[in-house]
């Protein structure tokens, strides 16, 4: 059983003599020796990087962890999206609404049909925003 350890130590030795001999090898070449003069200047650099990069890993573990804080971001987030999830909804049924009149009227608009049209306020409204929207994409352009 002794025998076996020795070769189990021999062996060892080989393989990290090689290894120190291969490291030593790469040492020497120019190449190596020109990047780890190059990563000694930076070390001052590295090292205030990793030290923020750790503050900002801790402060996240922090920030993931407190619960508190991840319910009070939910309900806040709930609270800015809330009226906007209300307003869409309402624009919505007032879209299928619209469909549902339009196809069940069989009335003909003629021209002095659009021409009362024209004077009702939230199609003026639509008429001055439309206007202004193409006027900024024509601006866009040039």
């Amino acid at each position: 059983m002794s025998e076996t350890m020795v070769k189990d130590l021999e062996q060892q030795e080989s393989v990290s003599a090689l290894a120190k001999s291969d490291v030593l090898d790469q040492l020497l070449k120019p190449e190596v020796q020109e990047a780890l003069t190059q990563l000694v200047d930076q070390l001052p650099k590295l090292s205030e990087m990793m030290s923020l990069m750790t503050k900002t890993y801790e402060l996240a573990q922090k920030v993931t962890s407190d619960r508190v804080l991840i319910q009070d971001t939910v309900g806040g987030i709930q609270e800015v999206v809330k009226p906007l999830t209300e307003k869409v909804k309402g624009y919505a049924s007032a879209a299928i609404e619209a469909s549902d009149r339009a196809e069940s009227n069989e009335n003909v608009i003629g021209l002095f049909g659009m021409i009362k049209l024209l004077k009702d306020p939230e199609l003026q409204k639509m008429l001055r925003f439309s206007q202004a929207y193409l006027d900024i994409l024509g601006e866009r352009k040039k």
